[in-house]
């Protein structure tokens, strides 16, 4: 029997397809409105007084007098408002703070504001109708949907909440879907992730599930968790389960087990979502990309990855972006982030409409399970292992174990020894401490289960070096990067099992 609510929606779609289209096929006038509002309104807060913006007129104004910062510069702007104090980055005071894992310093503090929070909700519902719009699939609306997500309790400093972007996003399902929605609130506030999952399985078994969404290696360990229990695909557990919804991470490694662990394909939409805003989502099932998000109170620049460390790199804006080129992306927002780099770096699939997939980040790091390990983290845990130690290492690497023959994924650190450990174990727990102590994802994902605790592999005397010369980069300026987000590198080791 088909219900009023998958009739209702169709239509509902309908109008969010043309009201998309509308914008989408309006770029670059788009985002000069957006970038106009943002001058404006932002003209007479402590940022805006400090560059001039009452005199900017023009894109090459702001680029001239606004420089590209990351979080570190501008958080003397960002203390200020964490502090109590208004009209610093924006009007007011934010309404949030969605706290992440700081890259250089601890925890990052990211301003949401009342202008801003609605772009995180409506483009993840707009997701969804685009693909109920395009595939004439609405059936999914009548069974249940599970969100995986960070706890929705918030703590308050000065008078702003301040939490988990997810548990934030928590606070704002719409009503039509909150009867749909689990888990429910109690086991989503359920801090331990194991206990939780547990928790999710009990209360999903019995029902429709029909959407099931969250970060790839999270939903892995639910559906694993589901199969042990019942000793069943989870797509003949939940037989009219049809659309995995996904973002933080590149799917692609995790879709064959996926595949395996449902027992057959499902409908997938990809989301770009961030602290700092919702960027992008998988607008169609027959293009690689996502489509950029141009009227959401975001303003983009972009820079070319290969140039961003010159001394002043060429800053565009959407209309001379070319496709297939590695840009760093840059925002300015009306959440108060201004020629924000956020780190990642985008490529083009298309500029008719204008489609990016996420090619990675502008420095090295780790996020295969949304961890965000960067380079002065493990360099740092080396460091800490190593204090008061006979041990010496000539150089190493890290790359994640995302399929190990037995066990949960894992980090794995390759490390040629000058002077090896008696006790290589007691080294690995040493490193992993100080890696949980100083990333927050990285523990949750322990403390979770989701990962185990990191595993060495020792490589020859003169291995790395020889691996340097089989690539033509020995010597020189040549660096080996300190971890990656792929196996490419240490798979090219011939020493190595």
């Amino acid at each position: 029997m088909i219900s009023l609510k998958s009739v209702l929606v169709k239509p509902f779609a309908k109008h969010v397809y043309k009201s998309i289209q509308k914008w989408a096929n309006n770029p670059v006038e788009t985002q000069e409105k957006v970038f106009q509002k943002l001058i404006s309104k932002a003209a007479h807060t402590e940022f805006g007084k400090n560059h001039d913006f009452t005199s900017i007129s023009s894109y090459d104004d702001f680029a001239e007098r606004v420089p590209i910062r990351d979080y570190e510069a501008l958080k003397p702007y960002v203390e200020k408002v964490v502090a109590g104090k208004e009209n610093v980055l924006w009007q007011g005071k934010p309404v949030y703070f969605a706290k992440t894992s700081g890259t250089t310093s601890g925890s990052k503090y990211i301003p949401i504001t009342k202008e801003s929070m609605p772009s995180h909700v409506e483009a993840a519902r707009n997701a969804i109708l685009m693909y109920v719009h395009e595939t004439g699939n609405s059936k999914f609306v009548d069974g249940k949907m599970i969100f995986l997500q960070g706890s929705p309790i918030l703590n308050e400093q000065n008078g702003i909440q301040l939490g988990r972007l997810s548990g934030i996003v928590a606070h704002y399902v719409p009503k039509y879907l909150q009867k749909n929605r689990l888990p429910s609130w109690e086991t989503n506030c359920i801090e331990d992730w194991e206990t939780k999952v547990d928790a999710i399985v009990k209360e999903t078994l019995p029902e429709n599930m029909t959407i099931i969404s969250g970060i790839p290696s999270w939903v892995q360990m639910y559906f694993e968790k589901l199969q042990q229990k019942t000793d069943k695909k989870v797509g003949d557990i939940f037989k009219n389960f049809n659309l995995f919804i996904f973002g933080g991470v590149n799917y692609e490694p995790y879709r064959a087990k996926f595949e395996n662990l449902i027992g057959r394909r499902v409908d997938s939409i990809e989301l770009y979502p961030a602290s700092e805003g919702f960027f992008a989502f998988q607008d169609t099932q027959n293009e690689k990309g996502m489509l950029l998000q141009l009227n959401s109170g975001i303003f983009y620049e972009f820079v070319k990855a290969d140039t961003f460390f010159d001394e002043n790199p060429k800053r565009i804006t959407i209309k001379d972006v070319e496709i297939g080129v590695n840009y760093v992306m840059i925002i300015s927002t009306n959440a108060g982030l201004w020629a924000y780099n956020i780190g990642d770096t985008v490529e083009f699939t298309s500029t008719k409409p204008y489609r990016v997939i996420v090619s990675g980040r502008i420095k090295h790091f780790i996020s295969a399970f949304g961890e965000h390990v960067i380079g002065k983290e493990v360099e740092q845990a080396m460091q800490e292992a190593l204090l008061n130690s006979s041990i010496s290492v000539t150089e190493f690497t890290v790359a994640p174990q995302i399929n190990p023959k037995e066990g949960l994924p894992y980090h794995e650190w390759f490390i040629e020894f000058e002077n090896e450990p008696e006790d290589i174990l007691e080294l690995a727990k040493k490193i992993d401490e100080s890696l949980q102590t100083q990333n927050t994802y990285y523990f949750d994902l322990i403390k979770g289960k989701v990962l185990q605790s990191l595993k060495i592999i020792k490589v020859k005397k003169g291995g790395f070096k020889e691996y340097m010369k089989s690539i033509g980069k020995l010597g020189g300026q040549n660096k080996l990067p300190r971890l990656s987000n792929d196996r490419k590198i240490v798979e090219q080791f011939p020493h190595i099992g």
